[in-house]
């Protein structure tokens, strides 16, 4: 009767660890979008262009109700522009982010590393997993690099800028209909925008970087969604001579809230962030080609519109639709 009553007991308990499993992986998460930039300009002389240089490094998690990350994938859109010694802004060619380039990012053929700038993301993000916004932060060493147990896990660069990003986005996290069960992802868009200096106004070459992360079932449709965007204007004079202010904090888009100004400034009924969120939240319940359906002429077709999203949704779109 003992034997049996012990048998019957541990089916119990193994009974009980399985729906409690089951009910983890379906318990919501809370999705967080997280930037840390840089940037950096040099003058123009007459054998070298200037250049301007951004770095925006991302992070999108997944953390449960205790803070604790439950996935995490980081990316970097490292993007360079340049002007002449004549005042000319240079348009580039295209813009990759580090994640995008994969094997041709030569960490591997030109700089000695064991692995490529992708899988040491990949495996910075695995050994996170579990740990909090401290303990990510208790992961980077005094030389910018990880300690020895981000070392051992394949991750041998700089992860200062990792830690910045993915304490940002639990800090930024808010509760989603997405689980454990739903594919993480991160798409990043850089564009453009630039004008040439004269001898009575500067000119700039402006680098714009969007990015929409997003939790997706296993239909491929988007469950939680948090959009973001950065802008970095390197201006110049008519001589090439570099007029950024390095010293001066760069903050994102919905980072910034109300003091965007969008409202009071620009005419807008709605703030920047506000706009953002009526974009993700219409992107719920969608593919990323039903998602690219809500563009029209560069804007928000009359729905979006009507949910008050009257800003350019191109950049959006194109971030989203590097998730698939």
């Amino acid at each position: 009767m003992k034997k049996i009553f012990s048998f019957l007991l541990v089916l119990t308990l193994i009974a009980s660890a399985l729906v409690f499993t089951g009910c983890s992986k379906d318990k919501p998460l809370k999705l967080g979008l997280g930037i840390y930039t840089t940037a950096k300009a040099t003058n123009a002389t007459a054998d070298k262009n200037g250049q301007g240089q951004a770095t925006v490094t991302a992070a999108a998690v997944l953390v449960d109700d205790a803070g604790k990350i439950v996935k995490a994938v980081i990316d970097c859109a490292d993007s360079t522009v340049s002007y002449t010694f004549e005042g000319k802004a240079v348009a580039a060619s295209e813009f990759k982010t580090k994640y995008e380039q994969g094997k041709d990012y030569n960490m591997v053929a030109h700089g000695g590393a064991a692995k490529e700038w992708f899988e040491q993301a990949d495996a910075f993000c695995a050994l996170i997993v579990g740990k909090t916004a401290a303990e990510v932060k208790a992961l980077v060493a005094s030389n910018n690099k990880g300690t020895d147990e981000v070392i051992n896990a394949g991750c041998t660069i700089d992860v200062a800028e990792f830690a910045n990003a993915i304490e940002k986005a639990i800090n930024n996290a808010t509760e989603t209909e997405a689980t454990e069960k739903d594919t993480l992802k991160l798409g990043v868009s850089t564009a453009q925008s630039t004008s040439d200096a004269n001898v009575e106004k500067d000119g700039f070459n402006q680098i714009e970087t969007t990015l929409f992360a997003a939790a997706l079932n296993a239909d491929g449709k988007v469950v939680a969604a948090s959009s973001e965007c950065v802008q970095v204007k390197f201006a110049f004079d008519a001589t090439g001579a570099s007029k950024f202010d390095a010293t001066k904090a760069i903050t994102a888009k919905r980072e910034a809230g109300k003091d965007y100004n969008m409202v009071a400034h620009g005419g807008a009924a709605k703030e920047w962030f506000e706009q953002a969120a009526a974009f993700d939240a219409a992107c719920i319940g969608k593919t990323v080609a039903e998602i690219k359906g809500l563009m029209v002429d560069n804007y928000g077709n009359a729905d979006l519109q009507a949910a008050g999203c009257t800003i350019l949704v191109d950049e959006f779109v194109k971030a989203a639709s590097k998730l698939g």
